[in-house]
C-alpha cells in the first residue's frame, strides 16, 4: 500500500531532509513506484506537485529537492496502486475547497467495495481514496455551515473516518491552513523536533542533518509517517482508530 509524510510546524520550515528519506521509498527502498505528490501551505496560498512517476527517479522530485519551499504544512504521498489506474487524477495528495479554505487529503490504504457519488464533492479519478475524501467532506459540508473548532472537527473527523474502516485500511491526513488531521487505522507514527535540537539520521539513505545550526530555539515541527524516517529518533506509534490534530508544530488534540 501507499505511504505518508506530513509536516506541520510553528515558522515556515523546508521539509528537504525528511522527504529525502522519503521519495526514495518510491522505487529505491520500497516498491511505491505509482506516483507521488506533495502540497505546501504558504501564508493564504498553496502549491501542489504530482507526478505519476516514481518519486525515487522523478524529475519533479529532484525540483522540489533542489528548491526547498518552506511551509507551516505540507502532505506528501507516494502510491503503491491497489484501485485505479497510474495517472494524474488518481495521485494524492487530493484538493478541493470548503468553506473559503483549501483542504488537502491523503490516503494509505484500501477500501474494499466502497463507492460515492458524491453531491457537492465528486471524484475526477477512479480511487476508493479521492471518493472517501469526497464523502468526508460532504458529510463535514452537511454537518457545519461553517468551520467548526478543533475540537468539534476532530470529533466528526473521527466519526467518519471510523466509518470508512468498516471497509477497509484508512490511514489518511486532512491539512487546511495552519492545522493537520491525522486518522491511525494500521499504522502511523510521528515525531515533535524541539529544542534541543540534535543530530537526525534518515534511514533510507546515509544523510544526517545537525538540526541544532539550522533552527531557533523556538523552533517547532511535528513529523508524521507511516513508518519512521530517521533511524536515531524517538518515533511514537498511534493506536488503531487514534485521531489527532496538530497545529504550529504541536499535537493540539
Amino acid at each position: 500500500m501507499c505511504q505518508l509524510l506530513a509536516m506541520n510546524c510553528n515558522v515556515p520550515t523546508d521539509i528537504a531532509f525528511s522527504f529525502e528519506g522519503f521519495r526514495r521509498r518510491g522505487g529505491q527502498t520500497d516498491q511505491h513506484g505509482d506516483g507521488w505528490g506533495i502540497g505546501f501551505f504558504e501564508d493564504d496560498g498553496w502549491r501542489v506537485f504530482l507526478d505519476h512517476l516514481p518519486s525515487a527517479t522523478s524529475p519533479v522530485a529532484e525540483f522540489i529537492r533542489n528548491y526547498p519551499i518552506k511551509s507551516h504544512n505540507v502532505v506528501a504521498h507516494i502510491r503503491k496502486a491497489t484501485q485505479g489506474k497510474v495517472s494524474l487524477a488518481n495521485t494524492h495528495p487530493f484538493r478541493r475547497e470548503l468553506w473559503g479554505e483549501e483542504w488537502l487529503f491523503a490516503h494509505n490504504g484500501n477500501l474494499a467495495d466502497f463507492t460515492y457519488h458524491g453531491t457537492r464533492f465528486q471524484a475526477i479519478g477512479n480511487t476508493d481514496s479521492e471518493q472517501a475524501f469526497c464523502l468526508l467532506l460532504d458529510q463535514l459540508a452537511e454537518r457545519f455551515p461553517t468551520k467548526p473548532a478543533h475540537g468539534e472537527l476532530a470529533h466528526e473527523f473521527a466519526r467518519i473516518a471510523g466509518s470508512l474502516t468498516t471497509y477497509g485500511t484508512f490511514n489518511c491526513l486532512l491539512a487546511v491552513g495552519r492545522q493537520l488531521y491525522t486518522h491511525c487505522s494500521t499504522q502511523l507514527h510521528y515525531l515533535v523536533r524541539q529544542a534541543p535540537f540534535s543530530t537526525a539520521h534518515l534511514k533510507d539513505a546515509d544523510v544526517s542533518i545537525d538540526f541544532s545550526r539550522h533552527t531557533t530555539p523556538d523552533d517547532r515541527v511535528a513529523i508524521i509517517a507511516t513508518l519512521p524516517l530517521t533511524d536515531n529518533e524517538c518515533w511514537s506509534a498511534f493506536q488503531s482508530g487514534e485521531v489527532a490534530c496538530f497545529e504550529d508544530g504541536s499535537r493540539v488534540l
